[in-house]
């Protein structure tokens, strides 16, 4: 794996790399890592002129970190696509439906990036503790629209129906020091679906989530980003600790307890 010595994103945007329109908007939006894709977004017979244009877009440049999603594994254009984005000035890329952390070496090698690695089917699952210990890989990101299609889950079932299935991806990050994205979120105009899908994904440890319109990006950033309480009770807890387990306020703390809270305020630009 790459060691995430960076700190992970709150704010992931998905476009397709072939509308200009959205290209443009996306350099405008304070999305903190854009996504450009080659792969879902993508209709087959524009996968060529795509690949062209995300190659282009990340030239120019976004001010932040750019990373492009190849096509998956064993397709007519995965190929062209690792040539592509190994070749051009993307900071990172996205490798979607990874399974086999053999292959998944095999193109971080190829590609020279670190990788963002969507678990997106059962077999990614089971096996999402040895991808994210493959070195080259950056992120675990929730394939969440695929693992329900996949795991047969109905329309209308809620997200305690994948529940298992993204603890599982937020505890193989864990284990092995990468981050931990969570999937986008489909409903355009449910500004309370998202927000409270962020405040759920955040509960169970995700760092940040990914977006597929730039109106998401605003709630998605405060819902992941700490609120001005838990800043206050985290500066006040590592100006209070003196080492060793202590009384803090109404609870007991120790060295564990201080490092999230620096965790917490370096997230927040206050440390």
């Amino acid at each position: 794996m790459t060691a995430a010595s960076s700190l992970p994103p709150r704010t992931l945007l998905f476009l397709p790399a072939n509308r200009e329109r959205a290209v443009a908007k996306a350099r405008e939006s304070a999305a903190e890592m854009i996504f450009l894709d080659l792969e879902d977004a993508v209709a087959a017979d524009a996968k060529d002129a795509a690949r062209d244009a995300a190659v282009t877009a990340a030239r120019t440049g976004f001010g932040r970190p750019v990373a492009i999603r190849m096509n998956v594994f064993g397709s007519a254009s995965h190929a062209a696509d690792v040539a592509g984005i190994g070749g051009s000035a993307a900071t990172h890329a996205i490798l979607p439906k990874a399974e086999d952390p053999a292959i998944v070496a095999a193109i971080a090698r190829a590609v020279g990036k670190p990788l963002l690695v969507m678990i997106e089917t059962p077999r990614g699952v089971l096996a999402a503790a040895q991808i994210a210990a493959t070195q080259g890989v950056m992120a675990l990101i929730a394939g969440t629209n695929d693992l329900r299609a996949e795991l047969r889950i109905p329309n209308g079932a809620g997200r305690e129906a994948i529940g298992h299935a993204l603890q599982v991806i937020v505890l193989a990050a864990r284990a092995h020091g990468v981050w931990a994205i969570d999937g986008v979120f489909n409903a355009l105009d449910d500004a309370a679906g998202l927000e409270a899908e962020c405040r759920h994904g955040r509960s169970l440890g995700f760092d940040g989530k990914t977006l597929i319109h730039p109106d998401q990006i605003a709630i998605a950033a405060r819902a992941f980003g700490p609120g001005e309480a838990e800043i206050e009770e985290a500066e006040a807890l590592v100006a209070a600790a003196s080492g060793g387990a202590e009384r803090f306020r109404d609870r007991m703390i120790e060295a564990m307890h201080v490092d999230a809270a620096r965790t917490l305020l370096a997230r927040a630009g206050r440390r």
